[in-house]
C-alpha cells in the first residue's frame, strides 16, 4: 500500500486510532485531491486496488472533481474519465487480465457510487458530448446480471439526481433534466423498455431479485415515458402473470403491481385515462389483499388497488357525458369493496387518504335523486370504516383511564386523527341520515352485547359517532327526534354501558346527553334519567377524578337548559350532591388534582340557577342559599384565620382555598336576578350582603395578593347585578380598600370595574367617583405620560410596556364612559382640578397620533361632551383653567383644532377609507359642537390661524366656514376631504402634530 492508500484507510477507520493520524491523514487525503493529476490517479486505484476503502474514495473524488471542474478539464482528460469509468461499470477490457479489479462486484455502496458517477457524466455530457451512452451500455446487457444490475443503478440514479420531482430542484437541473428525457424518449427509451421486458422474462425464476430491481427500475420511469411503451398487450400481460403467480417469489410480485400502480397514476387526460383503467381488469387481483396481511406482496397490491381507485374517482369527478360517468362509476363499484376491506384489516399506503378518497366518493354521491342499494351497501361499509379507525389501540387502555404522560400524548393524537373522519361521519349523515343513524343504533347495540376484549373501545367509538352526528343536525330535528333520533336518545339514557368505570366511555357518555338536551327538553319524561346519569356514578360520582369535575360543567349547562323543569327534584338533586358539596367546601385546595374551567364551581352555579328560581318557595329558598353560604363563609373565615398564621409553604394552599371559597359564591349568585333579591325576596339580597362583609374582610387582611384581590373584584363585578343599588352602601370601603397601594397593573382591573358601576348606576356614583378619581388619576399620571406611550417611554420592559398599554387603553374607556355618563363634573371637583391638564394634553396627544384609530374616535368624543357640558352656548363665564392665562375654550381652540381636526388629518397616515370614517365624522362633529359653543371666536382663529399655518388658500378656507355654519353635514364632510385633499397636494404631507 502506497501512502494515500494508507491515509484513506486511516480516514475511514472507526476503531481506535491515534489521536494525531486522522488530521493527518485528512490533510493528505485533501492535498491528494488537489493534484493536477488526481483523476488518473483514481482511475488507477480503481483498476487495481480492492480495498473498498479506497474505490469508495476514489469514485467520491472522481464525482467531486467533475462537479466541481468540469469545465476546466481538457478534452483528453474528460475522454479518460468517461472512458474508464465506463468500461468498469460494463467489464470492459477485463476479460483477460488477471490483476484488473472488477469494482461491479463490489459492495452496494461501491457500485452505487460509481453509478453517480456515470449520472454526473450523463449531466455534462448526454446528449451533445456522449451520445451514445445508453445504446452503448445496453451491447452490455448480454454479460449478465452483474452489468445488468449496474446499468438498473445508473438508471435510478439517474432519478434520484435529476429526473425525480420528489426532490427539490434548482431551475438549472430542471432544465437538464427536461433536455436528458427529451433526448431518452427520441433515441433510446423504446429498447430500454424492449430490455425492461426480456430481462424479466428471462431472470424471473432464476434471479427474482434482479427482475424486482428491473420492475422497480422501469416503475420510475413510467411517469414519464411514452405510456404505449409499457400498457400494451406485451407489458400488461406479463406484469399480472407475475403478480398472480404463486409460486414466483413476493419481491418479483410486489415490483410487477408497483409498475402497473405507475401506470394507473401517471398523470394523462381523464378520456384517456379510463379507457386504460378499463383493460387494466384490476379485478384480477382483488383477492389478493386477503392474504396475509402483513406481508410486503399485500402490502403493494393494497397500494395498487387503492390507487387505482383514487384514479377511477377522479375520472368520474373530471368527466361529463353520462357514458363515461356510467362507465367509471362501474369500476368504482367493483374496486369498493376490495378498498373498503383493505382500509379495515390493511396498513394502508401512506400516499393514500382514507378520508379523502371516502370524502370525493361521498361528494358523488350528493347530487344523485336517491341512492341505489349497492351505494347504500357502499355507505354502511364506509361508517364501519370511520368506526374503525376511530377506535383507540387496546394497549392504551390503563393510560388512557389514568390519562398519564403516555395517556395524554395518545389522546392528543388521536384527537387530531378524528378530526376530518368526523368531518367525512357528518358528510354521511347528511347525504343519507337514515343509513347513519341506523348504523349508530346498531353499533350502539353491538356494543353493549359484545364480550370481545376490545369491548371499551368499541363503546367508547359509537359514543363518539353518536356525539359528532350531533353537530350536524339542527335544532328542529334534534327536537322533533327525527329518523332513529327518537330511539337513540332513550337508548342512550336507559342502557348501562360496559366500560362505564372508564374515563373515555364515561366522559362521551355525559358529553353525549348535554348535546342531545333539546330533545330532552322536549320529552320530560326522561328528566329523571338524565338527573340518574349525572348524579350517581357515571357522572358527579365517577371514580375518576377527571370524570367527575368535567361532570360538574356540564350538569351545569344541563340545569341551564332545563331549569323551572327541575324544581320538582330540587331535594334529591341536593341530597345527592350532600357529600359532594361537603367535600368541596372542607377538602385542602392543595389535594385537588385539577383547576382551571373544571375546579368544581360549577357545581355550586348549577345549584344557585335551581333554587334561584322564583318557582321555588320563599322559606325553602332561604333555607337553600343559607345552607351553601355558610359553609363557604366559614371557609373563607377559617381561610383567613389559618392564612395569617401559615409558614410558607403552606401559605398559597390556604389562599387558594379562600380563593375557591369566592368563586364558589360568584358562581352560586348567578341564578339570582336582581329582581328577585332586592324586589320580591329581599332575605335572599340580605344573605349575600353579609357574604360581601365577610369578603372585605379579605382586602384589608391581604390587600396585596393578586389571586384573592382579582377574585374579590370579579365578586363584585357580579354583586353590582344580583344586589343592584343595595350594594351601594358597601362600594366605598370596597373600593377604598381596592385602591390602596395598587400598582399600575392592579389598576386596570379596578377601572374595569368603576366602568361596570358606572354604566350601572351613573350619577349615583358622583360622590364616589369625586374621592376616588383624584386617586386614580394621580397613580396613572405618574406612569403614562402626557404625550403618550412609546417604545422609547422610560426603562421598562417588554412585559411592563404592555401592561402599561393596556391600563392606558383602560383609562380612555373609563374617561370616555365618565364622559359619556354625565359624570364629567367629576373632573372639575376641588380635589381632581389639578388632573385636568394632564388628562386633557393626553387626550390631545392621543386624537391626534394613536395607531389605533378607535381610541383616536374615543378621545375625540371625549371632547365633545367636555365641551357640551363645561361651555355653555354663551360663553361668559370661565368654568375650567388649564394653566392661568389659558382656559378651556383657548385650548379647545388653539391647540384641539390646530392639531387634531387639521393637522393631524393633513397627515397622509390618515388615511379617507372605511376604517377612519368614524373618526373623521367624529372630527366634523366636534368642529359643529366648538363653532355652537365658542362662535367667532372659533371661525376667526380658523381663518387667521390654523388655515394659514396650513398654507390654506383665504378663498377656500372662507368657504369651508361658511359650510360649519350651514347644516348639510353631508355636504361639509365632502368639502372638508377635498380640503384636506388639496392641501396634501400643496404640501406632500409635511404637516405634523405639534
Amino acid at each position: 500500500m502506497d501512502d494515500l492508500e494508507n491515509a484513506i484507510l486511516i480516514c475511514f477507520e472507526s476503531g481506535p486510532v491515534e489521536a494525531s493520524l486522522k488530521p493527518q491523514a485528512a490533510a493528505y487525503c485533501q492535498q491528494a485531491k488537489e493534484a493536477p493529476d488526481i483523476c488518473r490517479i483514481c482511475i488507477q486505484k480503481l483498476w487495481f486496488c480492492g480495498l473498498v476503502q479506497v474505490q469508495f474514495w476514489c469514485l467520491q473524488t472522481l464525482q467531486d472533481v467533475l462537479r466541481a471542474s468540469y469545465g476546466s478539464m481538457s478534452l483528453d482528460e474528460r475522454r479518460f474519465v468517461r472512458s474508464s469509468v465506463f468500461s468498469m461499470a460494463c467489464l470492459e477490457g477485463v476479460d483477460n487480465n488477471e490483476n484488473v479489479v472488477r469494482v461491479v462486484e463490489g459492495p452496494v455502496f461501491v457500485k452505487n457510487k460509481l453509478a453517480q458517477v456515470l449520472v454526473t457524466l450523463i449531466y455534462f455530457e448526454y446528449p451533445l458530448v456522449w451520445s451514445s451512452v445508453f445504446v452503448d451500455f445496453m451491447g452490455h446487457l448480454s454479460k449478465g446480471g452483474v452489468v445488468i444490475d449496474m446499468f438498473c443503478r445508473v438508471l435510478n440514479g439517474l432519478d434520484d439526481e435529476l429526473i425525480s420531482l420528489d426532490y427539490p430542484r434548482s431551475p438549472e437541473e430542471i432544465a437538464v433534466a427536461a433536455r436528458v428525457k427529451d433526448a431518452m424518449r427520441q433515441q433510446c427509451v423504446p429498447q430500454i423498455a424492449r430490455a425492461w421486458y426480456d430481462i424479466v422474462s428471462l431472470y424471473r425464476n432464476s434471479d427474482p431479485e434482479l427482475s424486482a430491481t428491473v420492475l422497480d427500475c422501469m416503475r420510475r420511469f413510467v411517469s414519464w415515458i411514452d405510456i404505449n411503451l409499457v400498457a400494451n398487450d406485451a407489458f400488461v400481460p406479463l406484469l399480472f402473470e407475475l403478480i398472480l403467480s404463486e409460486g414466483l417469489a413476493d419481491q418479483v410480485r410486489g415490483a410487477a403491481a408497483g409498475c402497473v400502480l405507475a401506470m394507473v397514476a401517471k398523470r394523462m387526460e381523464p378520456h384517456s385515462k379510463l379507457p386504460l383503467l378499463k383493460t387494466l381488469q384490476i379485478s384480477r387481483v382483488f383477492g389478493l389483499v386477503s392474504e396475509d396481511a402483513d406481508s410486503e406482496l399485500v402490502a403493494k397490491v393494497s397500494a395498487l388497488v387503492t390507487g387505482y381507485a383514487v384514479e377511477v374517482l377522479e375520472c368520474h369527478k373530471r368527466l361529463n357525458s353520462e357514458e363515461t360517468k356510467a362507465v367509471s362509476m362501474d369500476l368504482l363499484s367493483e374496486v369498493l369493496p376490495s378498498v373498503f376491506y383493505i382500509m379495515r384489516n390493511c396498513e394502508v399506503d401512506s400516499t393514500f387518504s382514507i378520508v379523502q378518497f371516502l370524502m370525493g366518493y361521498v361528494s358523488t354521491l350528493k347530487g344523485l335523486p336517491a341512492l341505489k342499494e349497492k351505494q347504500l351497501l357502499h355507505i354502511t361499509q364506509i361508517l364501519e370504516v370511520i368506526r374503525i379507525q376511530i377506535c383507540y389501540d387496546p394497549m392504551y387502555r390503563n393510560n388512557l383511564d389514568a390519562l398519564d404522560k403516555i395517556g395524554l400524548e395518545e389522546e392528543d393524537r388521536m384527537s387530531e386523527f378524528r378530526k376530518d373522519l368526523f368531518v367525512l361521519l357528518r358528510t354521511v349523515g347528511r347525504v343519507a341520515p337514515e343509513v347513519t343513524q341506523h348504523f349508530i343504533r346498531n353499533a350502539l347495540a353491538n356494543a353493549v352485547e359484545s364480550s370481545s376484549e376490545r369491548n371499551f373501545e368499541e363503546v367508547e367509538a359509537a359514543l363518539s359517532l353518536l356525539y359528532s352526528l350531533g353537530e350536524s343536525m339542527t335544532e328542529e330535528a334534534m327536537k322533533s327526534g327525527s329518523g332513529c333520533l327518537s330511539v337513540l336518545i332513550p337508548m342512550l339514557l336507559t342502557t348501562k354501558f360496559p366500560g362505564h368505570s372508564h374515563r373515555l366511555v364515561a366522559l362521551v357518555y355525559l358529553e353525549n346527553i348535554t348535546r342531545y338536551m333539546k330533545f330532552i327538553q322536549e320529552n320530560s319524561q326522561y328528566i329523571p334519567n338524565v338527573l340518574g346519569a349525572f348524579l350517581d356514578e357515571r357522572g358527579l360520582h365517577h371514580q375518576n377524578v377527571h370524570v367527575s369535575r368535567r361532570a360538574y360543567y356540564l350538569f351545569m349547562r344541563v340545569v341551564k337548559l332545563l331549569k323551572s323543569k327541575l324544581v320538582p327534584f330540587i331535594d334529591r338533586i341536593l341530597q345527592n350532591l350532600q357529600d359532594t358539596l361537603s367535600q368541596l367546601t372542607t377538602m385542602n385546595f392543595a389535594s385537588r388534582q385539577l383547576s382551571g374551567t373544571e375546579d368544581g364551581s360549577h357545581i355550586f352555579e348549577a345549584i344557585g340557577l335551581i333554587i334561584g328560581l322564583e318557582d321555588v318557595p320563599a322559606e325553602k329558598q332561604s333555607d337553600y342559599l343559607s345552607l351553601l353560604l355558610t359553609p363557604l363563609c366559614q371557609q373563607i373565615e377559617k381561610g383567613l384565620m389559618e392564612a395569617k398564621v401559615a409558614s410558607g409553604e403552606d401559605f398559597p394552599a390556604k389562599i387558594a382555598n379562600i380563593q375557591f371559597a369566592i368563586v364558589a359564591i360568584n358562581a352560586l349568585s348567578k341564578g339570582f336576578s336582581e329582581r328577585l333579591v332586592t324586589v320580591s325576596r329581599p332575605r335572599i339580597g340580605l344573605m349575600f350582603k353579609q357574604t360581601l362583609d365577610v369578603l372585605l374582610r379579605i382586602l384589608v387582611e391581604f390587600p396585596k395578593v393578586e389571586p384573592l384581590r382579582s377574585k374579590v373584584i370579579s365578586l363584585i363585578h357580579r354583586m353590582v347585578e344580583t344586589l343592584g343599588p343595595s350594594v351601594l352602601p358597601y362600594l366605598p370601603k370596597a373600593l377604598e380598600q381596592l385602591l390602596a397601594d395598587s400598582e399600575p397593573k392592579e389598576m386596570v382591573g379596578f377601572l374595569v370595574l368603576l366602568n361596570q358601576l358606572i354604566c350601572k348606576f351613573s350619577g349615583s356614583l358622583r360622590g364616589i367617583l369625586e374621592e376616588v378619581y383624584p386617586v386614580v388619576a394621580y397613580r396613572i399620571f405618574r406612569v403614562i405620560p402626557i404625550d403618550g406611550l412609546t417604545p422609547r417611554t422610560g426603562a421598562v420592559t417588554d412585559e411592563e410596556m404592555r401592561e402599561l398599554i393596556e391600563l392606558q387603553r383602560t383609562l380612555f374607556t373609563f374617561l370616555h364612559v365618565m364622559a359619556t355618563h354625565d359624570l364629567s363634573s367629576v373632573f372639575l371637583a376641588p380635589k381632581s382640578m389639578t388632573y385636568i391638564k394632564p388628562m386633557t394634553l393626553l387626550l390631545l396627544n392621543t386624537s391626534c397620533t394613536h395607531k389605533d384609530i378607535t381610541v383616536r374616535k374615543a378621545c375625540v368624543q371625549i371632547f365633545i361632551r367636555l365641551i357640551e357640558d363645561w361651555c355653555p352656548k354663551s360663553y361668559t363665564v370661565e368654568k375650567v383653567r388649564l394653566a392661568k392665562p389659558s382656559c378651556f375654550q383657548d385650548f379647545m381652540i388653539k391647540n384641539f383644532a390646530t392639531n387634531c381636526c387639521l393637522f393631524s388629518v393633513l397627515n397622509t397616515s390618515f388615511d379617507f377609507n372605511d376604517a377612519n370614517t368614524g373618526l373623521l365624522n367624529e372630527i366634523i362633529t366636534v368642529q359643529k359642537v366648538m363653532y355652537e359653543r365658542f362662535g367667532n371666536a372659533f371661525l376667526m382663529h380658523l381663518m387667521s390661524g390654523a388655515f394659514p399655518s396650513a398654507n390654506c388658500p383665504q378663498d377656500m378656507a372662507e368657504q369651508y366656514c361658511q359650510k360649519l355654519q350651514g347644516n348639510d353635514i353631508g355636504g361639509l364632510k365632502s368639502y372638508y376631504q377635498s380640503l384636506i385633499k388639496n392641501l396634501r397636494l400643496q404640501q406632500n404631507g409635511n404637516h405634523v402634530f405639534r
